[in-house]
């Protein structure tokens, strides 16, 4: 089997019932990543979207293990859950992924309910399937904005075929209520409320993937920790607070693979409701090649904030040790720009924080951030079965 077919039989088996089950019958399947990954050049914070990259090579940012199986209640009706053991910030933990029924109205429908994968990013429904994109690290200029993987509702699936290609659209709504959000080296409880999303993609022969998508939610979240002040003592300080703001992300994205030469690129943007620090867009765009069973891919990510930019260059080779099993390896070279108040995806702790937001008003009490970069190297094994 090809490699190209064996990356759509990972989509399948972890995201959209593309597999369909007749009545009693089962299908159990599973999907992984063992990792480790460093930070060095001249931080002095972490970095990654829960901190988890330092200076220590460590596995608890790229490694996980997930079992899914699904059942056929008829021969239109399944149910399917997800096992996944994964990190959250410095600690690992067991529990279900996605659970939800799926009805197949018809040949091109499908509705779902239950807990469902929200479909923010163009990897959202794979996010965890690393077997299914180049990299071993996704692109986190793009794929740290929204911490959100899935959610609590209903989705509604269509598909129809045209003379350019396969056009797919999905209606997604429901809520994710006290959800984990990393910030300020902490986990925060974030509620997603009134989530919409929706996405419309069309799949061509000789193009690739153009995908078109865009996600609400009401946010409602108080982020507030102990720092020391400027005077010596202790102070419960509130950071950020948001209240049934609005938070508004749009994407587009483009994927091609012919076999031989692949490619992936993806623009987004966020916004919070009376919230103009929070604003944010980015995008990456990345190239390869396979030579037999290696494949070389290159890649440009850069995000744009308020305070600055952080831009990177990522390298990375790949092997195919079996159909199903492949080993990575990959360099990142991250740095930011424009201002000391500029960290991108690096991750400063309540203290750091507070003391850069004194020397930025003051320029004597306190302690800039500084201007970060990085160089960070990963290696690991993504598997499917």
């Amino acid at each position: 089997m090809s490699k190209r077919h064996l990356l759509g039989l990972a989509v399948c088996l972890a995201s959209l019932p593309a597999l369909a089950v007749e009545q009693g019958e089962y299908q159990l399947n599973g999907f992984g990543t063992l990792g480790i990954t460093h930070l060095g050049g001249e931080s002095d914070l972490d970095y990654g979207i829960q901190g988890q990259t330092n200076d220590s090579w460590r596995g608890d940012q790229l490694s996980k293990l997930a079992v899914q199986m699904r059942y056929g209640i008829t021969d239109t009706v399944s149910v399917t859950g997800q096992l996944i053991t994964k990190p959250t910030q410095d600690s690992w933990e067991v529990g279900p992924g996605n659970l939800y029924l799926a009805w197949e109205a018809s040949d091109n429908l499908t509705l779902r309910g239950g807990r469902l994968g929200t479909p923010i990013y163009m990897y959202s429904e794979t996010l965890n399937v690393g077997f299914s994109y180049p990299w071993l690290r996704l692109p986190e200029e793009v794929y740290s904005l929204v911490q959100l993987a899935n959610h609590d509702g209903a989705d509604v699936l269509y598909n129809f075929n045209t003379g350019a290609g396969t056009v797919s659209v999905q209606l997604a709504g429901g809520q994710a209520i006290k959800r984990d959000h990393y910030a300020l080296d902490n986990m925060q409880d974030l509620d997603y409320r009134d989530v919409f999303a929706a996405n419309v993609a069309l799949s061509t022969d000789n193009f690739g993937t153009f995908r078109i998508g865009y996600a609400e939610a009401d946010l409602q979240i108080t982020v507030d920790e102990t720092i020391t002040n400027v005077f010596g003592a202790q102070e419960n300080r509130v950071f950020n607070a948001l209240d049934a703001q609005k938070g508004k992300f749009s994407s587009v994205g483009h994927q091609y693979d012919n076999g031989t030469w692949l490619s992936a690129a993806e623009a987004v943007k966020l916004t919070i409701e009376q919230d103009n620090e929070a604003e944010a867009t980015a995008f990456y765009v990345m190239g390869g090649r396979r030579f037999g069973d290696y494949l070389a891919h290159v890649t440009y990510g850069q995000l744009d904030e308020v305070s600055g930019r952080q831009v990177s260059m990522t390298y990375g080779l790949n092997y195919s040790i079996t159909p199903t099993v492949t080993l990575k390896g990959e360099y990142k070279r991250v740095d930011t720009s424009q201002t000391d108040e500029s960290i991108g995806v690096f991750k400063a702790n309540a203290q750091q924080s507070y003391d850069n937001a004194v020397f930025q008003r003051t320029g004597v009490f306190g302690a800039p951030l500084g201007t970060q970069d990085a160089d960070i190297f990963s290696v690991g094994v993504d598997f499917v079965f």
